[in-house]
């Protein structure tokens, strides 16, 4: 006997929110979903403030998210979305490099990454498989975490060290790279300013950076990287 609430289930179209600091991205990714009868858009946020808010009281089946928003890291809301509404699924989607970042936002709890780069069938490929229960990641990705297990953590020793980073130490490295000072990145982050001294201590000794010079130099080269990704 054919299960009909079952069936129901499946053919409802899921509920899906975006999040991302560009309109013009929101508008193109909602058009994308539009276009599909197994998806509605709930909502729209530029921020991770504006995200939880609309999680709050209608939570949906998935969130799109990017890496680069308002007030805070899509890394944050990653972890924010899991504390407090464990059953949405995340997509990652972002220009940052996925070879570097994937691996970290899945630890994050997101299910899946896709790059901007790829072009929508991507998008929806990946939100598909994320909401059957799988993660969506590239084949370069998967290889390099597979090589990584093999290894045992061996590899190109410039991505290891920036590897060996926690989440909130490398958001410092990066606003470095933007060209914040110490009293902004304080601001921005939410934490003191001689919080804020500490993680850079810690950055320089797990790069092997002996002066703040160094450090400004090697984390503007990062960032001048991901923006050429």
């Amino acid at each position: 006997m054919i299960d009909k609430s079952s069936v129901a289930q499946q053919a409802r179209p899921r509920k899906v929110i975006i999040v991302d600091d560009h309109p013009l991205v929101r508008q193109g990714i909602r058009m994308l979903l539009s276009g599909q009868s197994d998806f509605v858009v709930s909502g729209e946020a530029a921020s991770a403030h504006e995200a939880l808010e609309l999680m709050r009281n209608d939570p949906p089946d998935a969130a799109i998210v990017d890496l680069t928003l308002k007030d805070s890291s899509g890394l944050d809301l990653i972890k924010d979305i899991q504390i407090r509404h464990p059953r949405v699924l995340v997509l990652v989607v972002s220009m940052r490099d996925e070879g570097f970042y994937a691996e970290r936002v899945l630890r994050a709890g997101a299910r899946g990454y896709v790059t901007k780069e790829e072009g929508p069938e991507e998008i929806l490929r990946g939100l598909r498989r994320v909401l059957e229960g799988q993660i969506h990641v590239s084949d370069r990705v998967a290889s390099k975490v597979m090589q990584k297990i093999i290894a045992g953590g061996a590899g190109n020793p410039a991505a290891n060290l920036l590897d060996s980073l926690t989440d909130r130490e490398l958001q410092v490295f990066e606003l470095i790279g933007n060209g914040l000072p110490t009293r902004e990145i304080a601001r921005e982050l939410h934490i003191s300013t001689k919080t804020v001294d500490s993680h850079r201590e810690h950055i320089k000794e797990k790069l092997h950076l002996s002066s703040a010079s160094e450090l400004l130099r090697h984390a503007i080269q990062w960032m001048q990287c991901q923006r050429k990704v």
